[in-house]
């Protein structure tokens, strides 16, 4: 094997020397140069490797469309998000009582974001309206930190939040509330089936923004006692 190569060394060093003492020939052999993938420039008797130099442009020209085309769904995908969250907004705001606040949101979850479950859930003590998911005090701290505002991606007691669900929620879009006087922490949570439905990446405005129309629609009707 060793002598094999070293036949094969040689042979090319031949080649390469007879390429060199031969480098005019060879530059106006265009056939030669065509199937060896090279272009003669003329005006400079420059060997050119344009086939390649064509197909790095064109590699980068595919690259710039798909980043142009993943920013363009990204931009359709956050106007949309936009627009059924001002949708369900002024739909909360129609609400009637707490019970039918609670079933908009959970409509809308299905129907308009396509996530298993929307819920609203309070702690104690104290009444839970109709329809609400009721919690044990402190639980809110314990899953979002005793100052977290929000939280999206992998959730802890997804089964206090959403109770039985469909399917089994793998990510989760939380935003902390406070109701009524004396105040009450509450969520506003959402639940995918999907890991990556939510994720910590994501930002969690529209989230908070429908939060804040609860908190306002929901004290309307403060439960008694």
């Amino acid at each position: 094997m060793g002598a094999k190569q070293g036949e094969m060394e040689e042979d090319w060093q031949a080649l390469k020397e007879r390429l060199l003492a031969n480098a005019e020939k060879l530059r106006e052999d265009e056939p030669l140069l065509q199937a060896l993938g090279l272009r003669p420039d003329t005006p400079t008797n420059v060997v050119e490797f344009a086939p390649a130099a064509l197909a790095k442009l064109e590699a980068a020209r595919t690259r710039e469309m798909t980043a142009r085309q993943a920013i363009e769904a990204v931009a359709r995908a956050n106007f949309a998000a936009q627009a059924q969250t001002h949708a369900l907004a002024v739909d909360l705001l129609e609400s009637r009582n707490n019970a039918d606040l609670a079933r908009r949101v959970a409509d809308a979850a299905h129907h308009r974001f396509g996530v298993v479950a929307g819920v609203i859930a309070v702690e104690g003590p104290g009444l839970t309206p109709a329809g609400w998911r009721a919690l044990p005090s402190g639980l809110i701290d314990l899953v979002l930190g005793p100052e977290g505002l929000a939280l999206m991606g992998p959730c802890k007691a997804t089964g206090e939040l959403f109770g039985e669900t469909p399917e089994p929620i793998q990510s989760a879009a939380l935003v902390r509330m406070v109701l009524w006087n004396p105040g009450r922490f509450a969520v506003l949570a959402f639940g995918s089936s999907d890991p990556a439905g939510f994720s910590r990446d994501m930002g969690a405005e529209l989230v908070a923004f429908l939060a804040r129309v609860v908190e306002r629609t929901a004290d309307r009707w403060p439960p008694a006692g």
